[in-house]
């Protein structure tokens, strides 16, 4: 395994972690239970590989013959749920650093996811589709937290707040100009993809860059 693979998957193992410990932290304030918790966990974590699965027709999808992620991910949200009820007279104190950290590992998580879903379109044989395979990139990056937000009766983050797809759609599309359209290494263009997105989320949550939107008045 070359060095850049090492890097790639030691990243994928830290956006696993900053996604699972996001969805269990969703459902841990809408007062879900322990299974709500590891659910919303691993289906944050793992929800938007799945749809990428799903939508280059492999079924069944990665998470349900490859058990490594979602260990890990239910895992993870278990010893969240556990250290929030050991502590939970003092959780509100520590949440604004908690989200501050989380945000940092879920920028490069979503960096990371954003690569790989555009590297699996290009390796099922769909390079010449750079729509196909920018959309796999940001689907894998953003359909996870959809998912967790939507089983939560929350309105999904990513359509209102920070930039969040657009990062994800900028990483995708520039890993898949590098590899494509200028021929460099894939080992080598992962690196000004991921950082791309890293930066984008980071500015965009220190500046709270949104989209504009329309805010109707209330009849």
């Amino acid at each position: 395994m070359s060095v850049s693979q090492i890097i790639l998957s030691a990243a994928e193992l830290i956006g696993t972690v900053a996604f699972a410990l996001s969805g269990a932290m969703v459902a841990m304030d809408c007062g879900l239970d322990l299974f709500g918790v590891l659910f919303l966990g691993v289906v944050t974590a793992l929800g938007g590989g799945t749809i990428r699965d799903l939508l280059l027709g492999i079924n069944p999808p990665g998470m349900f013959y490859n058990y490594k992620y979602v260990l890990i991910a239910a895992v993870v949200a278990a010893m969240m749920f556990t250290a929030v009820f050991a502590g939970r007279n003092h959780y509100m104190q520590y949440r604004k650093r908690l989200d501050k950290v989380l945000n940092l590992f879920d920028a490069v998580g979503l960096g990371v996811f954003a690569v790989i879903g555009t590297q699996a379109g290009i390796a099922a044989g769909h390079s010449g589709n750079a729509f196909f395979c920018v959309f796999l990139g940001m689907t894998t990056g953003v359909g996870g937290g959809i998912l967790r937000d939507l089983l939560a009766g929350q309105k999904p983050y990513v359509f209102v707040k920070h930039i969040y797809a657009l990062a994800a759609i900028a990483g995708a599309l520039l890993y898949y100009a590098l590899v494509w359209w200028l021929q460099i290494s894939p080992s080598v263009a992962v690196f000004p993809a991921i950082l791309l997105v890293l930066v984008i989320r980071v500015l965009a949550s220190r500046f709270q860059w949104n989209l504009p939107k329309i805010t109707l008045p209330k009849a």
